[in-house]
């Protein structure tokens, strides 16, 4: 075959120019479970402690590459060869083959390769008989290892490695786990591809050029890559042109320049967005059009969850007090003639939407960039915090009384929202998107994370119907006329009201202030401050000469220098206070920071974790740790059951964090998550809005999974095994 031509003529050229044959040979004369070599470590990864009958467990073959190094999957590509082991084992004592995890395009000059470059590691399934019987009281697993490792130029090498575990005539009670091996394959579990779904299909056309693949996932795909099994069937270096389907892709496919006759199948690994990758089998026909309306039925779905949860998110705590706002100007307009109300309801929905749109489209475009964000990401920005806080303060200080938003100041952004007419409602509705933001309701979770996962048409589909779901009470009101009139009439008790509707703005601000500390720091926090005091004067100028245009220059130039200094602040000055994000101090209960690596490491010692991804911005995450789990009777659940408590805090942008979540399905928090033992297990994601109930039965499902395999022998010195 031409890969392996390729591969010789490389390593002859190697030979003659180095005189090196085979430059790691025998690196490890004395087998050791690993071994370094020129460009690469190689490792024998074999994570249970004894080996008893009946066993059957994952080994694998780990290799750790310098930079711009690789090795070769199942199919190398133009050049290369995959690696091998060959095994010694005891008698009754069997491995499978290297499995393959998704490989990466390697181009080199007009050749393509397919391989793995900085790190990899290959699982191997391996099974003890139950006929096996211990030759003495250890058990020796090992083999020799060759590989391919190229760059400009490619060294073949070889070691010989093996492990020494405990050998047992029969199964123990607690079996042991060697802790550093089984973290790392769990921390590569998720790199093996999946077989396709039995509801998914993958059929091709043979072309003139080629073939016409077709694979239907069940949703619109808008990149794509087939990596053949088989040599000599698909031109490797040519490009593949990716077509969306309704229901899933179409790629068009260059043949092999040496293949003589059409392949009954097309078999290898189709790698989607968001690495997802599976192995299909496709055979010689065209896809059933039914598969379409099970991707607009799925959609349906999805539009329908983002309404339920828009008008859900209308009682979230974000949300409410912007609702005092809209409900005062509902009650002033009660009198007005019906077709006004409904023009004031439809221009409220209106700013709602196009803020929505804005929201989406900035977080496409950063997300287009290479930015790892995720809904609520703006909250993150201690400059948007500061922002918010002095527009909320504006607009608190005149519901308060202090000034009325004059003829000279229309177009100023702290009062807009409370100016009257149809402007009026199109940025109350703007402040509504504004707050909502920090907050997740039930059902917009997994509406968001799947509206971000697909292509720009539905996500802005899934977002506008997120928009009208929150737009909705209020726009149903104005339209009803039979609910208006149970509106009280205007009158003098407005006033009062309008005063008592800054009560809950100033709470807002203070949360603002509060977030923004936590992001910023105290020395940042001075600075905002002082910034309200600067609004206060603003303030108080507009209110002592109303509608006078020296008063309003005065003012604006005060409020461009109350803008200025906490941005400064935060630009320059800002420092995060990193032992008080989200008050886990005062918990009784310990939580250990999130990295990957850990939920792993916990999960491969046979402990299950629970993760709390949430932020100080967060107010439904606020109100969920308040109402939740710091109840007393919830905290000593977390504390006995036996499962690591792990915060994810999103305060600051963490591309680890949005990575575990898009994992999860989700771009929002809140989100928890209940991670089994048992690392092939997935996930189970529990709702936004918690309950005791809820959290206890969580942590119960996953204490009565543990595998009783994985306990005593990997607990830590002075562990508590649960």
């Amino acid at each position: 075959m031409r890969g392996r031509r390729l591969s010789s003529i490389l390593l002859a050229l190697f030979l003659l120019v180095t005189g090196r044959a085979f430059a790691a040979p025998d690196a490890a004369s004395e087998a050791a479970p690993s071994a370094s070599v020129p460009h690469l470590t190689v490792q024998l990864v074999v994570p249970p402690a004894q080996i008893y009958p009946g066993q059957h467990f994952t080994a694998g073959l780990y290799f750790k590459l310098e930079p711009g190094w690789h090795v070769y999957w199942i199919n190398a590509g133009d050049s290369g060869e995959p690696p091998e082991i060959h095994w010694a084992l005891p008698d009754g004592v069997t491995a499978g083959d290297l499995q393959f995890p998704t490989p990466k395009r390697l181009p080199l000059g007009p050749l393509m390769d397919f391989g793995y470059e900085n790190e990899v590691l290959f699982p191997i399934p391996v099974t003890v008989a139950q006929s096996y019987k211990p030759a003495g009281p250890t058990a020796t697993l090992g083999g020799k290892v060759s590989w391919l490792v190229c760059r400009e130029v490619c060294i073949p090498g070889k070691a010989e490695l093996a492990v020494t575990r405990a050998a047992l005539g029969s199964a123990p009670s607690q079996p042991g786990q060697i802790a550093d091996d089984a973290a790392l394959l769990a921390r590569f579990a998720s790199t093996l591809p999946k077989p396709l779904p039995s509801d998914d299909q993958a059929k091709f056309e043979t072309t003139p050029q080629g073939f016409k693949l077709a694979v239907s996932t069940g949703q619109k795909e808008n990149s794509a890559e087939f990596f053949p099994f088989d040599q000599t069937v698909v031109s490797n270096p040519a490009p593949q042109t990716v077509t969306p389907r309704r229901d899933g892709v179409e790629l068009a496919l260059t043949k092999d320049e040496n293949l003589t006759s059409a392949p009954t199948e097309l078999h290898g690994l189709l790698v989607l967005s968001g690495g997802r990758a599976y192995e299909i089998h496709a055979t010689p026909g065209t896809l059933a059009a039914a598969s379409g309306s099970r991707a607009a039925s799925s959609l349906a779905g999805i539009v329908l969850l983002a309404f339920v949860g828009g008008i859900i998110l209308n009682l979230m705590p974000c949300v409410f007090p912007v609702l005092f706002i809209k409900g005062l100007a509902l009650v002033q307009s009660s009198g007005e003639e019906r077709g006004r109300m409904r023009r004031h309801g439809l221009v409220y929905t209106l700013g709602i939407l196009i803020s929505f749109w804005a929201v989406v489209a900035a977080l496409l475009v950063l997300r287009g960039a290479g930015h790892q964000l995720g809904w609520g990401f703006q909250f993150q920005s201690p400059i948007f915090l500061a922002l918010m806080a002095l527009l909320l303060f504006f607009l608190g200080l005149s519901l308060a009384g202090q000034f009325e938003i004059g003829l000279t100041l229309t177009s100023a952004g702290g009062g807009l929202a409370q100016k009257s007419g149809y402007a009026g409602s199109f940025f109350t509705g703007v402040l509504a998107v504004v707050v909502a933001t920090p907050c997740s309701a039930p059902f917009m979770g997994a509406a968001v994370g799947y509206a971000l996962a697909q292509p720009p048409v539905i996500t802005f589909a899934v977002f506008s119907a997120l928009a009208v779901g929150l737009a909705a009470p209020y726009l149903l009101l104005t339209f009803i006329p039979s609910w208006a009139r149970l509106l009280p009439r205007p009158g003098a008790w407005m006033e009062v009201l309008k005063q008592a509707v800054s009560v809950p703005i100033f709470g807002t601000v203070i949360w603002l202030v509060w977030v923004f500390t936590q992001v910023s720091g105290a020395t940042a926090l001075l600075a905002l401050l002082a910034a309200f005091l600067l609004l206060a004067i603003a303030g108080w100028i507009l209110g002592r000469w109303p509608a006078k245009a020296p008063a309003t220059i005065a003012a604006i130039l005060v409020l461009a220098l109350a803008v200025a200094v906490p941005v400064y602040a935060a630009d320059k000055l800002g420092a995060p206070i990193s032992a008080a994000t989200t008050g886990t101090a005062a918990s009784a209960t310990k939580w250990e920071p999130f990295t990957p690596q850990l939920v792993a490491q916990y999960r491969a010692q046979g402990k299950p974790v629970f993760v709390d991804f949430t932020a100080s911005w967060c107010l439904s995450c606020q109100v969920n740790e308040r109402v939740v789990l710091e109840r007393a009777d919830v905290e000593q659940k977390l504390a006995s059951s036996g499962v690591a408590l792990i915060k994810a805090d999103w305060t600051q942008h963490d591309d680890a964090i949005t990575q575990a979540l898009a994992a999860l399905g989700r771009s929002s928090i809140p989100t928890y998550a209940v991670y089994p033992a048992d690392p092939s297990q997935p996930p189970k994601v529990l709702p936004e809005v918690l309950t005791p109930g809820i959290v206890i039965s969580a942590l119960d499902s996953v204490a009565m999974a543990k595998p009783d395999t994985q306990k005593a022998e990997t607990a830590a010195p002075g562990e508590k095994v649960f």
